[in-house]
């Protein structure tokens, strides 16, 4: 069952799922019109349970679920479905959580991981540069580690 996205609890279960480009603007309504249908139909053993999305940035696809229910295998399997459909009617890679979302002044960057060390290498970004922790579980981590310094998050092993 939809439900708006900020009256799930702190514990919220949180899937991110960052775009390997920025979404346009006359993609969002369409966008927006998908996610919205995927939750609404989405159940667990036949009973509707609380869920919403988010689009944040234009740029990534988040999806909550109360934490009060337990998802099968086959409810993410139902979620990545959904997932994979937007890829290919975007064009646009969603499932790679290994690339490094990252702010840079007021733009988003996606890059790779070897790309952005070499970034680091270079001092085109550093220790202060924001980046978005995309393994994030939960609503309370979405709004206090999302986004971080790269000191605060794990990709501080690359500095």
């Amino acid at each position: 069952m939809y439900v708006a996205h900020n009256s799930l609890s702190e514990n919220a279960k949180v899937w991110v799922y960052p775009s390997s480009r920025k979404f346009y603007p006359q993609e969002i309504d369409g966008l927006k019109e998908k996610l919205h249908q995927f939750i609404s139909e989405w159940k667990v053993n036949k009973n509707a349970f609380k869920a919403s999305f988010e689009i944040k940035y234009n740029r990534f696809v988040i999806f909550y679920a109360e934490d009060n229910v337990t998802l099968s295998n086959a409810d993410i399997d139902a979620q990545v479905g959904c997932i994979l459909a937007l890829q290919q009617d975007y064009e646009i890679e969603l499932l790679d959580k290994m690339n490094v979302c990252f702010k840079q002044g007021e733009f988003i960057q996606y890059k790779t991981v070897k790309d952005f060390k070499k970034l680091l290498k270079s001092k085109s970004v550093n220790d202060k540069t924001i980046v978005f922790d995309n393994l994030i579980q939960t609503k309370y981590e979405l709004e206090n580690f999302w986004e971080v310094p790269i000191t605060e998050s794990w990709y501080n092993r690359f500095l």
